[in-house]
């Protein structure tokens, strides 16, 4: 060590001694120099300390261990190796962590923490096994997994030495391990011998463990059980040896303590119906059992442990009458401690009532006679050299032989119980090796200290030595192998208190000795020895006591009392006693007392299976043999066995007397450390080289140390040394090996303080570098802070003194101003008091002068009206004196001629004049009725006459009416017509009604169609502007690209995203145009059929009705009144929508369709009331042409009324033309809607040029047929009028021959018609054609003219600009017209491959059906070969096999395929191919064949399977095609519910004779089989990498620190031979799984199963990797967590590169996600475990407390997590609802689920490779 270096220096902490807590922690607070008597140093309560230091009396104080080395899962790895580091190390981990097991070398330690813990579940044995032992956190598990693979590695036989106090759960431990051998070597075959194994347990639990004051499952013996294996190393067999029983608790237990647990466990049951024979009651009725008077145990069911017990025992195969026996024994024992012993009134003798109850249920039970057993528990036998005679015992000797006796019975049916356990235990088998536990009591120190405790420490004395030889052992061959200079190691060598015990004369010779003696004492053997021993170390005789004695040692002193030494040794029963139970009349209890040598020992075939008790030569008896003989003999036994294997030992501390959970007693500790040799261990590695380090972790750990020189050697090794010379100078602190370097203890602490002091100076440095830069920022902060503020002082205050001027010159301004407006303001006052002043003075002058004027004008007015009334009034007053004047006179004149006219009316002559005119007129008169009188009678003559007439008319008439009527229809037909006319009226009425509903159909459908158009129109304008804008943004970038040239490349790609979207947005608009497009192909289409249609459509409301005999026949105007709907329907809708509007044109067609119907039915009912009228008219006469005129004048009326309503009709029609053509002209914005509208129109013109033609052939036929009609009624008349005989045999065939001629014509016109309009119309549409394209070509040279002016007007650059413009809008349209193009051409594609499959099918069916036709009878060659040359042509999908190439076919294609055979062909070629097989059996209707075929299928599937039960290709291989074989049974099953994606082609190939659901459930069930291998597969394949991968390798390098390792990573715990364990990264797993995803995905399995896949494997990734976190202390760092949370990342990359992300997968990832966050967040604040909380959602209560007892600092600087903060996070999580276990289930599989994918693959299309040799298959 370097002369600078002192260890006791100020800040050194220290341990001290203490009497309540064995050791405290101090700390040096001034430096100590040699030779000072006093140490001063400070307690941790901040409480000084002066600590006396003497070189002999008091030395000075061990020295503390780093912070960082404090916890460490192995003592060894502590620098320094003394007992307060073991115990604070211990007491650490136990309180603070919660950590029961820590290594102490090659030892255990197992602290019982005596809570229930969820650490042993079959999940943690699973990540123990097969792990190294250093590698995890100490376990008792890794302890046997240890010794499971030394024996198999090293095929030695190995041991497992359990030792501890009572209560520090030895059992326990044993119980454990061989759990875990049970586990991982399970049987194997189907014997389960494990479970047998395991059954054991529970029976010796009941009948050998017992409560204690210090446990309440106490084992009261000792056991060794070997575990024994094939050579496969899985468990064949076991056996069972037992070691001293302590019988004496049988029959006493001292206060609070129990008898074994099968006494209470069988009074719990007594109450049993089969136990009812057995009297018993409770346990306290009874004295063996109520002795410590407590017969309970707290949270104990000792009636369900009973069931427990007997379960285990039918288990072991003992029979139920077995079973009866010997709770018969355990029963007779309770009542035999119950039978009462009377004393007689002398003392010496005893006697037994005969009515005791107890004692005859203990005879009954056990089968023996009463009243023999009455007299010898009261008496006994002694035997000398001559007689034999009977003695009587006292009460006390009674009672002490039934003692003896009870012990006795139990301990024989112990022996019985163990014997029947080892042979249910033992094979047939050969032994290849065997793992040992033992389980045996630990060292023990009473305040009474007996036999029993003297025996115990004799075993620990020889199991110490053993230990002690092994450990020294294993340091001596560490050293060799290293090449360590060996130097010997002084140790504790107990070999002479061995000697004190069992040497000659030894202390158990003197006792069985002692034995012998008649009158032996205990006071005598006593006497012996201390007359023997005294001069021995380890003997002592106490100074107070003469009966007692003291054996020193290794652990302790222990004083032994010799009260009942003899007693115990001889464990007499007396003879006669066991005389009669050997006669028992019970088969099982008279052997339980069968002494061995009577009976003939039975040979085994079990290898190293020796007896329970080693039988010496010398006794013939083995119950004459003394107890300590017996026990010496087994225990060498058991020591050769021992030193026969490879040991590992348990040691079991108990941590306090009062079973509290978690509570350490350091006194009780530091006790049983130096008794179980704990200490021992640790001393024998602190006086060599404890500390050992490989050179690589020595190098990445102290490379901080190393010079830069030093850093460039490429020897590792050599820069160790290097660095080691510098650091220690003394030579012999250190050793370098081969492979580790060695060191003294201490050494590494003060490695760790120069490291540590190194980052110290180096944060130092680090400090003031950042404190200086600081320092200088703040200066240079302040500094300009200062100068901007001196700069803007003083700019301020030029600013106020600026404005100070400013406002000085305001100021002059304002006073300028101001007094200019003052002044101004007073001359305008002046001026306008002047003004105001004039202008009033002015106005009162002027008013006077009005006023004047106005008096003036009034007084003229006034004048001026009284003249013109005065006046007036004299001219009224003159004209009524003249009107009187005139009245008076003429009034006289009247009456004067008045006078006169009445003198003349009195004379004659007036009277004459008068009456001379009146004569000529009377006359007149007279004259006038005479020649009226004449003419009336003349009227009234000639009207007798017309009546006379017209009534004989009236009489024929009426003849003629009812030859009419007599006729049927000569008089119905006009009425009729006239109904028809009045029916006509009415349909025409609903019609024009029905019209106008149309009309307003069609007018919302117009407006809605008007809404979309201006919509439509408003987006384009918007994308106009839109465009408008993005063209003057590029021009304004275009210009401003010349200033800022760095920018152009950002803004040009901003400009090309902006014409990305706005292409975007226009290639939407073009999608929504080709739709509206398409709807308006369809339209035309759908016009081009209706074009075709035979007939003329009639509209009832327009018909007219005409009589038969008229030469003008009816026109019809239902088609023109469709075409003016239509086209009013068109000018209404628009003409873009109206193309829309489908359901318009559907209407439409459907009402011509309607009328056409209606007018054919009208016209045969005019033909046949024409033929009824032309044979009427044969028979007609002269008489009837009045009425005919009649009629005829009425239907000229009415032909005359529809011919104008045509013609209105006609120009209606022309007007609505007109209306459309203007408007389409005026409203068209583009000439595709002009081209449509054309096309519209020319259809329109179409259809009205067919109806012209239609109606001309019409008015044709009718003049024709009127014509002929007239001329058969002319030849009817003539022939008639000659009375021909044969007229009516001609007329016949006359008509038809003019019929025919009639239509021949009627044909050929018709044709010729056709011909010259379909020529005319095509002449047409070619004009307008030629016309279009000129107004398109007229548009484009107008734009190229605007474009060219526009371009001429713009600067070069704005011209290249715009012309890369135009280019880039000419090469979209170009794009979308060519897309266009190919959209209608891959629709004709479409279309003309599906006219060709339609024929192809009609040609294949048609040479089927010849091919069948003609092979009929023909051999089976015959249809192969017609089979085969429809090979080239397309066949059905079928392959066509004879029943004998089953086999052949199933071999080819299943048993010999291999997958890479068809990895270049369609994926799952072999399921297409079976499917296409059975799909033929299925068209053949052959049910054995479908069934034969699929189970040998199944079959052969499964057999490839197991053949190839680890190759993952293969497996994957068979589950796509297993899985795609079931889903071609349901896609072709038939079912609707898997048809739906189906085409029609495979529809037709679905099955369609036999229902296979069954089979696909079996399929269903295969596949799951399958997935299930291939999930194991992989599992098998990637575990391995998992650990080494994901914790291990440094994905992130140098960031894993390196601390001290401990024994368990040394060279001799590792596997050596193999070159130790195989190292993986994560590339490598990450490269695995790739190859798992590729071959998956090669083999064509579905995607959904390939990410289930993904999902479990992760799973098991998650699984394995948080469990081995969750058990190694050594990856719970920071920067683990940084590498495991990198190493997840890369894992989730790699599930996003293969589009996994979606599969669930990477939610399995979530827990250690969450655990490395957990690791690499802050542990300190409440905050903090309230975001640990919250964070850590997908890990348990458990697992966060784990994970934060493991974190372990790497460093110095790091913190550890207090115990605080845990206890803060428990709190939190205290309302979670966790499972228990800690571990994450690796097992746990997901349900897989197969989702129906079904083929787009055509069976027909299918093409299968020759290199599979299948040519016996036949194509169909």
């Amino acid at each position: 060590m370097t002369s600078e270096y002192y260890p006791y220096s100020k800040y050194t902490r220290v341990w001290i001694p203490d009497s309540d807590d064995v050791w405290k922690a101090a700390e040096i607070v001034r430096d100590y120099k040699e030779g000072e008597p006093v140490l001063h140093l400070k307690l941790e309560d901040e409480t000084p300390l002066e600590y006396s230091v003497g070189p002999k009396s008091n030395p000075l104080p061990f020295l503390r261990n780093p912070d960082i080395l404090v916890g460490e899962n192995d003592l060894t790895a502590l620098s320094y190796l003394h007992e307060p580091a073991v115990l604070h190390n211990l007491r650490v981990r136990f309180i603070e962590s919660n950590h029961i097991y820590t290594y102490c070398g090659i030892v255990l330690v197992a602290i019982n923490p005596y809570e229930q813990l969820h650490i042993y579940g079959e999940e943690v044995i699973t990540a123990y096994s097969g792990q190294n032992m250093g590698d995890m956190d100490p376990h008792i598990f890794a302890v046997a997994e240890e010794a499971y693979k030394q024996m198999a590695r090293d095929e030695r036989n190995q041991s497992i030495i359990v030792s501890g106090e009572s209560g520090a759960g030895k059992t326990v431990s044993a119980k454990y391990a061989m759990r875990f051998f049970a586990t991982v070597g399970g049987s194997a075959n189907d014997t389960n011998v494990e479970e047998k194994v395991l059954a054991s347990s529970p029976i010796m639990e009941a009948i050998g463990n017992a409560k204690t004051t210090r446990n309440d499952n106490s084992s009261r013996f000792g056991k060794y059980i070997q575990i024994g294996f094939s050579r496969h190393y899985h468990i064949i067999g076991a056996n069972m040896r037992t070691y001293l029983l302590e019988k004496s608790r049988v029959v006493f237990q001292a206060e609070d303590e129990r008898n074994y647990h099968i006494f209470y466990q069988l009074c719990a049951s007594a109450s049993l119906p089969e136990f009812k024979d057995l009297g018993l009651t409770s346990a306290e009725d009874f004295t063996f059992t109520s002795l410590g008077e407590n017969i309970f145990i707290e949270g104990v069911n000792d009636a369900e442990d009973f069931k427990k017990t007997r379960e285990a025992f039918t288990l072991l195969g003992v029979k139920e009458s077995s079973q009866i026996s010997i709770f018969k024994v355990v029963a007779s024992i309770l009542h035999l401690g119950n039978v009462e012993i009377c004393s007689e009134r002398d003392g010496e003798s005893c006697h037994i009532s005969k009515d005791d109850p107890h004692l005859q249920h203990f005879c009954r039970l056990l089968g023996v006679e009463l009243q023999q057993m009455e007299h010898w528990l009261c008496h006994r036998k002694l035997a000398t050299a001559s007689e034999t005679y009977v003695k009587k015992m006292s009460s006390k000797q009674a009672n002490n032989a039934r003692a003896a006796l009870a012990k006795h019975i139990y301990a024989r049916m112990f022996d019985w119980i163990v014997e029947h356990i080892n042979m249910s235990l033992q094979t047939s088998f050969k032994q290849h090796s065997f793992i040992g536990v033992l389980d045996i009591y630990g060292f023990e120190t009473f305040e009474v200290n007996s036999f029993e405790q003297f025996c115990i420490n004799y075993a620990n004395e020889k199991l110490q030595q053993q230990f002690n030889s092994h450990v020294f052992k294993l340091e001596q061959e560490e050293y060799m192998k290293e090449q360590i200079p060996w130097t010997l190691i002084d140790f504790y060598d107990n070999q002479p208190c061995i000697d004190l015990i069992e040497a000659r004369l030894g202390i158990l010779d003197l006792l069985d000795e002692e034995c012998k003696v008649p009158k032996g004492t205990d006071q005598n053997w006593a006497q012996k020895l201390y007359k023997q021993h005294s001069s021995s170390a380890h003997f002592q005789k106490p100074r107070m006591s003469n009966t007692s004695f003291i054996i020193i040692h290794f652990a302790d002193k222990v004083e032994y009392q010799c009260e009942g030494f003899l007693e115990k040794n001889r464990d007499t029963v007396y003879e006669e006693q066991i005389n009669i139970l050997k006669a028992s009349q019970f088969q099982l209890v008279a052997d339980l007392f069968h002494e061995k040598n009577d009976v003939a020992a039975p040979k085994s075939s079990r290898v190293n299976v020796r007896p329970a008790k080693s039988t010496p030569k010398a006794p013939n008896r083995e119950h004459r043999k003394t107890v300590g003989h017996q026990f010496r003999s087994s225990l060498h036994l058991l020591m050769e066995t021992l030193n026969a294997t490879t040991p590992h030992y348990v040691r079991c501390i108990k941590p306090n007397d009062y079973k509290e959970a978690f509570s350490f007693d350091s006194g009780r500790a530091v006790q049983q450390l130096r008794a179980c040799g704990v200490l021992e261990t640790i001393r024998i590695s602190a006086a060599g080289y404890p500390s050992r380090w490989t050179y690589p972790d020595f190098f990445s750990r102290y490379r901080v140390l190393l010079k830069r020189s030093d850093m460039t050697l490429a020897d590792k090794k050599q820069v160790c040394r290097n660095l080691l010379e510098t650091l220690i100078r003394e030579p012999d602190m250190f050793q370098f090996g081969k492979t580790k370097i060695f060191f003294r203890a201490g050494q590494v602490a003060y490695l760790e303080k120069l490291r540590t002091d190194k980052f110290r100076a180096a944060c130092i440095k680090i400090q003031k570098t950042v404190r200086g830069w600081l320092q200088r920022v703040r200066y240079r902060k302040i500094r300009k802070s200062a100068i901007t503020l001196q700069r803007y002082g003083r700019g301020y205050l030029a600013r106020r003194y600026a404005e100070f001027l400013r406002l000085t010159r305001a100021a002059l301004v304002c006073q300028k101003q101001f007094r200019m407006v003052r002044d101004r303001r007073a001359f305008l006052r002046v001026r306008q008091a002047a003004v105001t002043i004039q202008a009033f003075s002015r106005g009162m002058y002027t008013r006077r002068i009005y006023k004047e004027f106005l008096l003036h004008h009034k007084a003229m007015i006034i004048q001026r009206s009284v003249r013109g009334w005065l006046q007036r009034k004299k001219f009224r007053r003159a004209r009524v004196a003249a009107i009187i004047i005139q009245c008076a006179f003429r009034r006289v004149r009247a009456k004067k001629q008045l006078q006169q006219l009445k003198i003349e009316a009195r004379s004659a002559q007036h009277l004459k004049k008068l009456n001379t005119g009146m004569e000529n007129k009377i006359v007149q008169l007279q004259r006038k009725m005479d020649d009226q009188s004449n003419v009336y009678r003349s009227q009234n003559e000639q009207l007798l006459l017309q009546n006379s007439s017209l009534g004989s008319e009236v009489n024929k008439l009426q003849k003629q009416l009812e030859q009419v009527r007599s006729q049927q229809e000569g008089g119905g037909q006009l009425a009729s017509l006239q109904e028809e006319l009045e029916r006509l009226r009415e349909e025409l009425k609903e019609a024009s009604v029905q019209r106008k509903k149309l009309e307003e159909e069609h007018g919302s459908e117009k407006q809605t169609l008007q809404q979309r158009v201006e919509e439509l129109e408003k987006e384009n304008c918007l994308l106009k502007s839109e465009k408008e804008e993005l063209n003057q943004r590029i021009l304004q970038h275009s210009q401003s690209s010349e200033v800022n040239g760095s920018s152009v490349s950002l803004r040009e790609a901003s400009l090309q995203s902006e014409l990305d979207a706005e292409r975007q947005r226009y290639q939407n608009l073009l999608k929504e145009f080709s739709r509206v497009e398409q709807r308006y192909d369809n339209l035309k289409e759908e016009v081009c059929l209706s074009k075709f249609q035979p007939g003329h459509g009639r509209n009832p409301s327009n018909q007219s009705s005409l009589e038969s005999d008229s030469n003008y026949p009816s026109i019809s105007t239902s088609e023109v009144g469709d075409t003016e709907d239509s086209i009013q329907l068109v000018e209404e809708m628009g003409v873009e929508k109206a193309a829309m509007d489908i359901s318009l044109f559907m209407k439409l067609q459907k009402r011509v369709r309607e009328l056409e119907q209606e007018r054919k039915r009208l016209q045969l009912s005019v033909d046949k009331m024409e033929e009824l009228n032309k044979r009427k008219g044969s028979e007609s006469k002269s008489p009837t042409s009045e009425q005919e005129n009649a009629d005829l004048a009425y239907n000229n009326l009415k032909r005359q009324e529809l011919e104008t309503e045509n013609k209105k009709l006609k120009n209606d029609l022309n007007e609505l033309r007109k209306t459309i053509s203007e408007r389409a002209s005026q409203n068209n914005s583009s000439n595709e809607l002009q081209d449509s509208y054309n096309l519209l129109l020319s259809q329109l013109k179409a259809a009205s040029e067919e109806l012209d033609a239609r109606k001309e052939e019409v008015l044709i036929l009718r003049a024709q047929i009127v014509s002929t009609a007239q001329l058969l009624e002319k030849n009817d008349h003539m022939q008639n009028s000659n009375h021909v005989p044969d007229a009516n045999s001609k007329e016949p065939l006359d008509k038809e021959e003019a019929l025919k001629a009639y239509h021949g014509l009627c044909e050929s016109k018709k044709l010729l018609e056709a011909q010259l309009q379909t020529q005319s119309r095509q002449h047409k549409d070619e004009l307008e054609a030629l016309h279009t394209q000129i107004e398109l070509l007229k548009d484009d040279i107008e734009k190229k003219q605007e474009i060219l002016n526009y371009t001429s007007s713009l600067s070069p650059e704005a011209q290249v600009e715009y012309s890369v413009q135009q280019e880039i809008t000419r090469l979209t349209n170009d794009n979308l017209d060519l897309k266009e193009l190919v959209e209608k051409l891959e629709k004709n594609e479409r279309k003309l491959k599906k006219q060709l499959r339609i024929y192809m099918k009609k040609v294949q069916e048609l040479e089927a059906a010849q091919a069948a036709a003609q092979s009929s009878r023909a051999r089976p060659e015959l249809s192969r070969q017609v089979t085969v040359q429809r090979k080239e042509k397309d066949f059905e999908g079928m392959l066509e096999y004879y029943k004998e190439d089953e086999a052949l076919l199933l071999k080819t294609l299943i048993t010999d395929v291999r997958p890479n055979t068809v990895s270049a062909t369609v994926p799952c070629l072999p399921a297409y191919i079976l499917f296409m097989c059975i799909r033929h059996a299925d068209y053949i209707n052959d049910d054995q064949k479908v069934e034969a075929l699929l189970t040998s299928t199944i079959n052969c599937i499964k057999k490839v399977l197991k053949k190839n039960n680890d190759d993952f290709e293969m497996t994957s291989f068979w589950l796509a095609n297993t899985s795609r074989l079931l889903h071609c049974l349901k896609q072709y099953s038939g079912d609707e519910a898997f048809m739906t994606q189906n085409t029609s082609k495979q529809n037709e190939h679905c099955l369609k004779n036999f229902d296979l659901a069954e089979y696909r459930q079996v399929l269903s069930d295969l596949s799951i089989q399958i997935y299930q291998q291939l999930i194991k597969v992989a599992e098998a394949i990637i575990q391995p990498m998992i650990v080494s991968a994901m914790l291990e390798s440094e994905s992130i390098p140098s960031l894993a620190g390196v601390k001290p390792m401990g024994y368990r990573n040394r060279s001799s715990s590792m596997d050596t031979d193999a070159g130790g364990p195989t190292s993986y990264t994560l590339e490598a797993l990450i490269r695995q799984l790739g190859q798992f995803h590729d071959i998956m995905r090669d083999h064509g399995l579905d995607p959904e199963i390939v990410g289930q896949v993904v999902r479990q494997l992760f799973h098991c990734i998650n699984a394995v990797t948080l469990n081995n976190l969750l058990l190694r202390k050594d990856v719970c760092s920071w920067s683990a967590g940084m590498q495991l949370r990198y190493n997840t990342s890369q894992m989730e990359e790699w599930l996003r590169g293969n589009n996994l992300y979606q599969s669930k997968a990477a939610a399995t990832l979530e827990p250690i996600i969450q655990a490395a966050q957990l690791l690499q967040v802050k542990k300190k604040t409440t905050q903090d475990a309230e975001a640990i909380c919250s964070l850590c959602s997908a890990l348990t209560t458990q697992q966060i407390v784990k994970i934060l007892n493991l974190y372990t600092p790497l460093n110095e600087f790091e913190e550890r997590v207090t115990v605080s903060f845990i206890r803060n996070i428990q709190n939190n999580l205290q309302d979670r609802n966790d499972p228990p276990q800690l571990l994450v289930d690796t097992k746990q599989t997901f349900p897989v689920l197969f989702p129906y994918t079904p083929s787009a693959l055509s069976l027909e299309t299918l093409h299968i490779p020759a290199s599979l040799g299948l040519d016996f298959l036949v194509r169909v």
